[in-house]
């Protein structure tokens, strides 16, 4: 969708000057630079999707209303800040037990605290386990220098 929303804009002679993305938006991000083929990010895509069936159900993440530092003093056990998406907001992920325990903390201090997934800690070490497969699953993709 990502990509085909780029196609669309630039049909209409919308060409960016730089684009980015986060996640599945890197992969998005480096087919519209020209980085990747549409057909190497979009083998990407399938080979992370397959291989994340086995870690389903593993982790969970939940985005929160509170500066990367302030919720660095929040974390214990094996929680991980999955992303900083902002001055404000942040993205905790691990054990599923651990999420839980770490949201109800959160709004019983009056912080707000949104699900974001309750089956994958995307961005820790959980996903370790896939990475030696997926390292393997992507060496043939050509990547190129980009045009964007």
């Amino acid at each position: 969708v990502m990509v085909s929303l780029a196609a669309v804009w630039e049909s209409y002679g919308v060409r960016p000057s730089a684009v980015v993305g986060h996640s599945r938006g890197e992969i998005a991000a480096a087919c519209v630079a020209g980085a990747l083929s549409l057909s190497d990010a979009a083998a990407l895509v399938v080979a992370r999707g397959r291989l994340l069936v086995g870690a389903r159900g593993a982790g969970a993440m939940v985005s929160v209303a509170l500066s990367a530092q302030r919720v660095r003093e929040r974390l214990s056990g094996g929680l991980e800040i999955a992303a900083v998406n902002g001055p404000a907001s942040v993205v905790v992920a691990g054990d599923p037990a651990e999420v839980a325990a770490f949201t109800e903390a959160c709004e019983r201090d009056g912080i707000r605290v949104r699900q974001v997934s309750d089956a994958f800690a995307f961005h820790t070490s959980q996903m370790d386990v896939i990475g030696e497969e997926l390292a393997a699953a992507v060496a043939g993709l050509s990547p190129r220098a980009s045009e964007v």
